[in-house]
């Protein structure tokens, strides 16, 4: 009795082009890792390989899904029925399997020797033509350029495979393969998309995280990460450092030149990347900075900022356009999980240096007292993301859904987004300003915030609750508190508008 599938994987290109210690270690590398993604889906299975293939036997189609994220597979193809090497059993075969789906379809064979021929052995070509002459009276015709359906026939040692699909995988290299490194993560686009693509390339991870929002970025950050822990990670247990940088926020704040901020900011992360890489023995810090797509990322204070530390620094998207790193993100599914968190970045000057001298931001950052970075390294939160349930780390002391009758609505919105559209009533206060004034505001009134991605407004509501005021944030952001305004505001779905 065969299984419920049998699933034909082709390794990536990277692979064939090593050498034979080289290429034995790496399919055993790839091997583990296909078994833990099997085994970490729940899904029963055996895995077999030879020279140019592995194939996985599975109890469930469903095996075929897990599997396209393996890095190291070019490709894969579920197949549907398997025969002798004989013509007449695989023309019989593939006649039975495609008759119905070329009906009234214009069709192609394409069939392939998988690992060099041998004397006596069937041609891949005499395949085509034996098999496509048997189709083509069930057919509208043949076109092998542009078909519409494909029969897919693979000969390799002794036996026929035959199947339609042909699904991409993602490539590279087997994760583990290519050492450790660790990669600074905010819980946006470009940091998880970087990592992703430093794993593709057989870089196993470790996740720092330099907290500037408080627990509920924390908590959006958690949720990326682990996407890519459970869904791209196998073979690997990555662990997420959660480092609490709100004394460093204030030091910067408080002691350097506000154009500096975000450099000096930067700087102290890889400082933190890099202790955290000594200690779990990392060679490179992984980053999503791009060129000139914010003012840090200026080639010039680019330059400043990597001399913070002696590690290499691997910047896997340093040419890409954020387009791009958008439709990335939603290839590998953190899009939606990175679209709550936003961009998020607790200090923004408001003339940015765009072209700082490492000079003066080594004199700006020796008013920094780095000791608070060491207290901040010593105490961060360990996790690891493989074992971790989210659920355990809910926040629903700092969420509403609603607004409750009498409070004070906070809007931390800029003025222009303002005066387009905001809840009825509310009043609005820049981040900095919220920051400054909220340890004097009236203890006995309840609050109600909002931003726009529910990162903001949340960070406030925390530090708020810490000085015993009565807030919570508004789960979901701006469209929540649109979606409140359609049903419950008499203004209707416009909310107020100022002229």
């Amino acid at each position: 009795m065969y299984p419920e599938a049998v699933i034909l994987l082709r390794f990536s290109g990277d692979l064939s082009t090593k050498s034979r210690a080289t290429w034995r270690r790496m399919v055993d590398r790839l091997v583990r890792n296909l078994e833990d993604a099997l085994a970490s889906e729940g899904i029963e299975a055996g895995v077999r390989r030879t020279r140019n293939r592995i194939y996985v036997e599975a109890d469930t189609p469903e095996a075929a899904d897990v599997l396209g994220r393996v890095f190291g597979l070019q490709s894969l193809s579920p197949l549907e029925e398997r025969t002798p090497e004989e013509m007449p059993a695989i023309v019989a075969a593939g006649e039975a399997l495609f008759r119905e789906r070329v009906a009234g379809r214009r069709f192609a064979v394409r069939a392939r020797r998988v690992g060099g021929r041998r004397d006596g052995e069937i041609r891949s070509v005499e395949v085509e033509r034996e098999l496509g002459a048997a189709l083509l009276p069930h057919a509208a015709g043949v076109d092998l350029g542009n078909p519409e359906v494909v029969a897919r026939v693979e000969l390799c040692e002794g036996e026929a495979y035959l199947f339609g699909e042909h699904r991409p995988a993602p490539g590279g290299l087997p994760l583990g393969v290519e050492g450790r490194a660790v990669a600074l993560v905010s819980g946006g686009f470009d940091s998880a998309v970087a990592a992703w693509h430093m794993l593709k390339r057989g870089v196993s991870l470790d996740h720092v995280f330099c907290n500037l929002g408080g627990a509920s970025h924390e908590l959006g950050t958690l949720r990326v990460m682990k996407e890519i822990a459970d869904h791209w990670s196998y073979g690997d247990r990555p662990i997420f450092h959660g480092v609490d940088f709100a004394a460093l926020l204030d030091e910067i704040r408080a002691k350097t030149e506000q154009k500096y901020w975000q450099i000096l900011l930067k700087r102290l992360m890889l400082r933190a990347a890099e202790a955290v890489a000594v200690e779990r023995r990392c060679a490179a810090i992984v980053t999503g900075e791009a060129i000139g797509q914010v003012s840090s990322q200026t080639l010039t204070n680019l330059g400043v900022i990597s001399q913070a530390t002696r590690l290499p620094i691997l910047r896997p998207l340093v040419t890409c356009n954020k387009e791009e790193i958008i439709a990335q993100a939603r290839t590998i599914g953190t899009y939606d999980l990175s679209k709550v968190v936003g961009e998020y970045c607790a200090i923004v000057p408001r003339r940015p240096a765009t072209s700082a001298s490492l000079g003066v931001v080594l004199r700006e950052e020796e008013k920094i007292d780095l000791s608070l970075l060491e207290v901040a390294l010593a105490e961060r939160r360990i996790l690891d993301l493989r074992d971790l349930s989210l659920d355990a780390l809910a926040l629903p002391e700092l969420e509403t859904t609603t607004i409750p009758a009498g409070a004070v609505v906070i809007a931390l919105q800029p003025k222009s987004a303002f005066a387009q559209w905001h809840w009825p009533d509310a009043a609005r206060l820049d981040f900095a300003e919220a920051l400054r004034v909220f340890p004097s505001m009236d203890k006995s009134r309840e609050y109600a915030l909002y931003c726009e991605f529910g990162l903001m407004s949340a960070h406030l509501a925390e530090m708020m609750q810490r000085e015993g005021l009565n807030a919570r944030h508004i789960r979901g952001g701006l469209r929540a508190v649109k979606n409140l305004a359609a049903t419950t505001s008499p203004a209707g779905p416009e909310g107020r508008q100022d002229s």
